[in-house]
């Protein structure tokens, strides 16, 4: 039992080339030679070919070798004008991401800025602790980075020395 798998686009490739060799035959008969060039894509040789005759023949002898290089280029360029690779297959689709990475420092800043507007818009790091489940040295390293940003000024509660961090936004 013999199975017999067809390629489309082999058997494009095929039909153009059968038909860029009738048109070259037609050059060789003395119908306007250059055809087949122009059927492939090569319109500047092929408006040369058809005013000279076919380089006055020799030109025309020359394609009967060169037309499966012709055929080929032909039907890659199609291939990739109609957005598929030059083997026939079409590109995987590219994964599109449906949220928005937010890192876990991002999401503790925001938690502290949620705290410091519940406390007035100053914070220390042990409120901060307090109020985000966090361990202290995220904390104070996210508050630090925000102060290093400009987000956060630094400043002493006067009642206990305690360094309070201050959003001025939300004082």
């Amino acid at each position: 039992m013999k199975v017999e798998v067809k390629d489309k686009h082999y058997d494009k490739e095929k039909e153009r080339m059968k038909i860029s060799y009738m048109l070259n035959v037609l050059g060789f008969l003395g119908f306007t030679g250059g055809l087949h060039r122009l059927y492939n894509g090569k319109v500047a040789t092929g408006l040369l070919w058809m005013f000279t005759l076919g380089l006055f023949g020799l030109g025309q002898f020359v394609d009967l070798f060169l037309i499966p290089n012709m055929v080929e280029e032909r039907e890659i360029k199609l291939r990739l004008k109609a957005g598929l690779s030059p083997f026939g297959v079409a590109p995987s689709p590219q994964a599109i991401a449906s949220e928005i990475y937010q890192s876990p420092q991002e999401t503790l800043m925001v938690e502290l800025l949620k705290a410091a507007e519940n406390r007035g818009g100053k914070l220390s790091v042990t409120q901060g602790v307090l109020d985000t489940g966090a361990k202290f040295s995220q904390v104070e390293a996210t508050l630090q980075e925000m102060h290093k940003s400009g987000y956060v000024g630094i400043g002493n509660n006067p009642e206990n020395g305690a360094v309070t961090y201050i959003f001025h936004e939300l004082t």
